[in-house]
């Protein structure tokens, strides 16, 4: 992954709503949600979340598909994974005390 697409992704969850959109919609999985749905849950205007939903969108961390009269939010879990990878990988070098603390092992548990 590309860093300009990395901080591009990084700058749109640095508010927030838009992070709350992000961990309100990774465990939908593609199922998403609908926006009216997001908004309730979120308690934020249709306005408001218009705009995180379009920032979100154009970073490249959702995907949207539309199904009659509702559009479907969804996480880009792979584009998020992206995000994480560069920056284990390539910002922190694969360093295992920085890793080890993002999936702590059976013991920790």
């Amino acid at each position: 992954m590309e860093q300009s697409r990395v901080l591009k992704s990084l700058a749109a969850m640095a508010h927030d709503t838009r992070l709350e959109i992000v961990r309100l919609l990774v465990p939908r999985g593609d199922d998403g949600l609908c926006a009216g749905e997001i908004a309730q849950t979120l308690e934020v205007s249709a306005s408001g979340l218009s705009f995180h939903l379009s920032q979100l969108e154009h970073a490249g961390l959702l995907t949207s598909r539309k199904e009659s009269r509702h559009v479907i939010y969804a996480a880009d879990r792979a584009a998020l994974g992206g995000v994480i990878s560069y920056l284990l990988n390539d910002c922190c070098a694969g360093a295992a005390d920085v890793s080890g603390c993002i999936m702590p092992s059976a013991k920790t548990r």
